[in-house]
């Protein structure tokens, strides 16, 4: 149990079932996924692709709050 645990404040099953699976992730993935994103977004904008590119180049900063949100539930627990 987390040392900041606070019974009126509890997840939900959804939460709790997406940190089980996650945890088992080693963080370090999401920062490659970001790194993999910004990498094909600029091979696409080099091809000329600069819508696909300027979408697939907007999915590095949210692979990094998963990475964040990854790191913070192995080291704090969930409830």
């Amino acid at each position: 149990m987390a040392a900041n645990y606070n019974p009126e404040h509890q997840e939900g099953q959804v939460a709790e079932a997406i940190e089980e699976q996650t945890a088992k992730l080693p963080s370090d993935w999401y920062l490659w996924a970001s790194v993999g994103a910004m990498s094909v977004s600029l091979a696409l904008q080099c091809m000329g692709r600069k819508h696909l590119s300027l979408f697939i180049g907007q999915w590095a900063a949210p692979f990094l709050l998963f990475g964040i949100y990854n790191k913070l539930v192995k080291q704090q627990g969930h409830d």
